[in-house]
């Protein structure tokens, strides 16, 4: 019996996820430490419920194509968290907290870091970014929950590490994507690298048990 196999490539959807967390991270932290006055809390509402959802929402879509589910299952939460932030400013006034939005935060935060923990045995790097935006999450929900506003300025700040560390993700994969190697350090690991630099049977190893059409990119 004879197995045929078709393959669709695909680019990397971690450069357009990360992209849609520096957005978020950027704007968001820019409220968090009074870069924007508070009456503008509508306005970021309305840039979360539509840039960063819908970039990591296909983000999250293809990360499941590539049949790379921890990644797909990080910028999924990621990207209804955002919303959900995103639509708690456009309905609450501005300035104020919210317990739900509160304890909505510190589950994502539990939940992006169990996929941070997968996707970090193969792909360090984004690991390292999703852990980080899990922290910042879990900051933002105690603050949600009451907590001073140190709390807010705390993950503020963590936000503008994690948009300094999603854009390093973005031009890194984007390279990698381009010139078929490693150009900057990704620190990809096991069956990341060998999706990437393996020989073509390695790279498309057992595909034929699975769906999908390669290694975990």
């Amino acid at each position: 019996m004879t197995t045929q196999v078709f393959l669709r490539p695909i680019g990397s959807p971690l450069t357009i996820g990360m992209s849609g967390l520096a957005i978020a991270s950027l704007v968001q932290s820019g409220l968090d430490l009074h870069w924007l006055a508070p009456g503008q809390s509508h306005d970021v509402g309305l840039i979360l419920v539509t840039v960063p959802f819908v970039l990591q929402l296909v983000a999250c879509v293809f990360s499941y194509l590539a049949r790379d589910g921890a990644t797909g299952a990080a910028v999924g939460v990621l990207s209804v968290s955002w919303a959900a932030m995103g639509l708690v400013h456009l309905s609450s006034a501005p300035g104020s907290r919210s317990g739900a939005l509160g304890l909505m935060l510190l589950c994502a935060a539990a939940m992006l870091g169990l996929s941070a923990i997968a996707s970090g045995a193969a792909k360090p790097l984004p690991g390292a970014v999703f852990t980080t935006a899990g922290i910042r999450f879990a900051v933002a929900g105690i603050y949600e929950l009451g907590a001073s506003s140190a709390w807010q300025h705390a993950a503020g700040i963590i936000g503008l590490v994690i948009c300094a560390g999603a854009g390093y993700c973005v031009l890194a994969f984007e390279l990698e994507d381009m010139q078929h190697r490693p150009i900057l350090p990704t620190f990809r690991r096991g069956r990341a690298r060998v999706a990437l630099l393996g020989d073509p049977a390695q790279r498309v190893d057992s595909v034929t048990d699975e769906a999908g059409v390669r290694q975990t990119v």
